[in-house]
């Protein structure tokens, strides 16, 4: 298993469409690193209850949280000297994954369980909480981003859309 490359990476060395996506994924893209991300937001921040409540393999999660450290998206912090241990936190990138997770989080009680295991409640400190129900929302206009109003730009030189262009093609979008 390789470690994962720093960030940022260059979009146009990576195999198929220059997509941010696939960058993301170059990073996060196994799942042992999203369920450690994971447990890390749920306040799992030791070795040892990252790996119960993952089920993941501990050979596999050490090289997952190694790779997630190299990419910037962890950090190892001691919190004991003798003998020396460590827990992980999130860095500021590892942070601005909530949306991600959150969003694996709706879809998978929507579409992949019976019943939710799990329910992540806002404003957990106040008298009004209540079950968060994720919306995507347009910080330019404020609107709620509904499916189909979304236009692709694509930036790469030699692609569109579809994909890549033909030598002497015009791009479509």
């Amino acid at each position: 298993m390789t470690a994962s490359p720093a960030l940022p990476l260059d979009p146009a060395e990576l195999p198929g469409r220059p997509c941010a996506v696939a960058a993301a994924l170059q990073v996060l893209g196994e799942k042992w690193a999203l369920l450690a991300v994971r447990e890390l937001f749920y306040g799992n921040h030791r070795f040892d209850r990252i790996a119960r409540n993952t089920g993941a393999p501990r050979d596999r999660l050490t090289v997952r949280l190694r790779a997630l450290e190299e990419a910037g998206v962890v950090e190892r912090r001691p919190y004991q000297e003798r003998p020396v241990r460590h827990e992980y936190h999130l860095t500021e990138a590892g942070l601005e994954l909530a949306p991600v997770i959150q969003a694996l989080l709706q879809w998978g009680d929507r579409w992949a369980v019976v019943t939710p295991p799990v329910v992540l409640h806002h404003h957990a400190d106040r008298p009004d909480e209540h079950p968060l129900d994720v919306a995507w929302v347009c910080r330019t206009c404020g609107e709620e981003v509904a499916p189909g109003s979304q236009r692709l730009e694509v930036r790469s030189p030699g692609w569109d859309r579809s994909g890549p262009l033909e030598p002497g093609a015009q791009r479509r979008g």
